[in-house]
């Protein structure tokens, strides 16, 4: 069972490559959209059957944490937002939760260690090639969407970052509700027994634990429950999406 498992991942990694290097000239085609959109629909159906919503990442040791964890992406946002809160320490920080939920809120991380927590030992997987294992604690996604009454017809998450990547751009995310409600997919608020340091996502960041980095939002400002992603973007779930990436990114 191991080397077809083994087998799958690599043949599913393998199309996937190709997928992405050809990209640019299947999307000038009229009916590369189509094959890219069907293609995608595959791998994610694959990786569903492999890893399955009930799967769980590799948890680890305090002995196997990294002396080292790189931040991954942005290190400093420079918007004006930004630099205001961690200007008083995060002090004024709230996370603005809405879209399909019957209680919107704004949740101060106070508000959201009053929530369920969970602390986990999991390894960061980065499309660059690196890799570090670090402590995250932090509050679980399932539970800010139970306290703000996620629609059980959303399909959805989105996260809303402060950094922006281009001029009027923000970073933004995306995971399905099964994905947001695993019981490893953290609001993350604290790395290694402190708190966030900002070049890892101060003060909150989400953590995927079955999913590769770029996935894993940082300088979470806003999420938001959605149906689709019609209006957000260019419509395909994330900032690196929409360059070409794939939505799917399990490891």
């Amino acid at each position: 069972m191991t080397d077809r498992r083994s087998f799958l991942r690599m043949a599913i990694m393998g199309t996937a490559s190709l997928i992405v290097a050809g990209c640019d000239r299947i999307s000038q085609s009229s009916w590369g959209p189509k094959v890219l959109d069907k293609a995608e629909g595959l791998n994610r159906r694959v990786q569903v059957l492999l890893s399955p919503s009930s799967a769980m990442a590799k948890e680890y040791t305090e002995a196997d944490i990294s002396s080292v964890f790189h931040p991954n992406g942005t290190t400093m946002p420079s918007t004006p937002a930004y630099q205001a809160l961690m200007a008083n320490q995060f002090r004024d920080y709230k996370l603005q939760v809405d879209g399909m939920v019957s209680r919107p809120a704004m949740l101060s991380i106070d508000d959201l260690k009053k929530l369920d927590t969970r602390t986990q030992i999991t390894r960061h997987d980065c499309v660059e090639g690196w890799s570090a294992i670090g402590k995250w604690q932090g509050t679980l996604l399932s539970a800010v969407l139970d306290h703000v009454g996620a629609d059980p017809q959303a399909r959805f998450v989105v996260f809303h970052c402060f950094d922006e990547m281009d001029v009027n751009t923000p970073y933004y995310e995306s995971v399905d509700i099964d994905e947001a409600r695993h019981p490893q997919t953290l609001l993350a608020f604290a790395l290694n027994d402190k708190p966030l340091p900002v070049p890892n996502g101060a003060p909150l960041r989400l953590r995927v634990g079955r999913q590769l980095g770029y996935k894993q939002a940082k300088y979470l400002s806003r999420i938001e429950v959605v149906k689709s992603f019609d209006t957000i973007g260019d419509g395909n779930g994330g900032y690196w999406e929409d360059q070409g990436y794939e939505w799917y990114a399990g490891i």
